[in-house]
């Protein structure tokens, strides 16, 4: 089976991350190079992992999240399909199978809240942790534009944790933000991708629970509640 690191090092996928990071930073977005890459495979195989998968969709999970936005290296707009296309070739030349390929566009091609859908464990493993990434560490440079509400958002982040409560069958996502941005502005950016989140973790039968600065948002979940993984 083809591994994560033999991905990371394959000279195609490499320049489309490359390109697509660079394209996004002449909008003014936020990082989508190796640090949003890095974090999102990391806690999509985390997922996974936490609700006793197989390697396979493990390995799998972590290669989808380091992958799934090389479409950005064509246009913003539809870079989830995008991307699963561009990848079918790359993934079958570098001799991944036709069945862990078929996964892994699927996962990439329905990653994006406006038009996916989720239909297997990876895919929802993708969806939530690419929808869960918020953080100062994603503006770049470290200078926030005032005017942007995403860079104020993020740069507020001071704290995000993702943790899997398997045996109450629970997904938390943890922020803690400053008063640089509020509540209001983070909802008014991230609502579609927290409801994409609610339905991934449904698929994966869990709950998904969103709580910021120790208040719940999406539910009533009890916050003093120890997760246990």
């Amino acid at each position: 089976m083809i591994t994560l690191d033999e991905i990371k090092k394959n000279e195609s996928i490499r320049a489309l991350v490359k390109a697509g990071n660079r394209y996004l930073e002449t909008l003014g977005y936020t990082d989508h190079g190796p640090r949003h890459l890095s974090y999102v495979s990391r806690t999509a195989s985390y997922i996974l992992k936490s609700l006793g998968y197989s390697e396979r969709e493990i390995e799998l999970a972590a290669i989808a999240g380091w992958v799934h936005d090389v479409g950005n290296s064509i246009n913003r707009h539809d870079h989830g399909p995008n991307g699963a296309i561009m990848l079918f070739p790359i993934l079958k030349e570098a001799g991944m199978s036709i069945a862990d390929t078929v996964e892994i566009i699927t996962a990439v091609g329905n990653h994006e809240e406006q038009s996916g859908s989720v239909s297997n464990a990876v895919s929802a493993a993708l969806a939530i942790a690419d929808k869960s990434d918020a953080h100062k560490s994603r503006v770049r440079n470290g200078r926030p534009e005032p005017g942007d509400v995403h860079d104020r958002v993020n740069f507020s982040i001071q704290q995000n944790d993702v943790l899997v409560d398997r045996k109450n069958h629970v997904i938390r996502q943890s922020l803690t933000m400053d008063r640089s941005s509020s509540v209001l502005e983070y909802l008014s950016i991230y609502m579609s991708r927290i409801i994409m989140c609610e339905q991934a973790a449904t698929f994966l039968g869990q709950e998904f629970q969103l709580v910021i600065n120790d208040h719940p948002v999406n539910n009533q979940c009890p916050v003093q509640q120890k997760l246990e993984p």
